[in-house]
């Protein structure tokens, strides 16, 4: 265990590593953790990363981008251990696009991208007659009652803060844990055993975002009760 990580061993928060890669909405999503009982923290550590009891994996920008920046700092392959090792795991909007097999939102040559092939298919654009990119409030359609981060978010509690011109499309339907309603069913939220990822933003979605998080943090610290 990292000396970070033992330090944390007298604290009765479980322990949250937020990825830090250089890039994608850090502060922001660290802080909400915080604020919602976890000893969150910021880290390029991969020992860190290791010992936490949940990881997160925020991202913003192109997907292109955030794949190179994780790869560049040496933590494409501390996060696929993480996501690989049963502890809860969050990808949070491009984030969550890591995550799957590819993207067609197209790399600096102008070809597909690869990523993580967490969640196998493809992050495709939202289909065509609306506004790209989702930049508004919208409420989600919880598709996996029983989801435990999703507890407490249905109907008038259930609006969220979406930014995003594309969205993933599972080769297996069934990891679809949310979608929303923006010219046609667009997936939001997605389970993989213990992945769970979101397309929305979280830690912008004020009561029903910290709910989720809140959730998210109860999970974490079963894990280590």
């Amino acid at each position: 265990m990292t000396p970070a990580a033992s330090a944390a061993g007298s604290d009765t928060r479980p322990l949250v590593a937020v990825v830090d890669y250089g890039i994608g909405n850090l502060h922001s999503a660290h802080k909400a953790l915080e604020r919602m009982g976890a000893d969150a923290r910021l880290t390029a550590d991969a020992g860190l990363i290791a010992d936490a009891a949940a990881v997160v994996l925020p991202g913003v920008g192109a997907f292109a981008a955030c794949m190179q920046a994780l790869r560049s700092v040496g933590l494409e392959q501390p996060v696929l251990d993480a996501t690989r090792s049963g502890r809860p795991f969050l990808g949070i909007c491009v984030g969550m696009q890591m995550l799957f097999s590819r993207s067609d939102e197209p790399g600096p040559d102008g070809a597909p991208v690869e990523g993580l092939g967490v969640i196998p298919g493809t992050v495709e654009w939202i289909p065509p007659g609306v506004k790209r990119p989702q930049m508004q409030w919208n409420r989600l359609d919880v598709v996996k009652s029983d989801e435990p981060l999703l507890a407490g978010l249905e109907g008038d509690d259930a609006w969220v803060y979406f930014v995003h011109s594309l969205h993933g499309v599972p080769d297996d339907p069934s990891v679809v844990a949310a979608t929303c309603d923006y010219g046609g069913t667009i997936n939001a939220a997605f389970r993989s055993g213990p992945v769970f990822a979101t397309q929305f933003h979280p830690e912008k979605s004020s009561a029903p975002g910290l709910r989720l998080l809140g959730n998210f943090v109860g999970v974490a610290a079963a894990v280590t009760a």
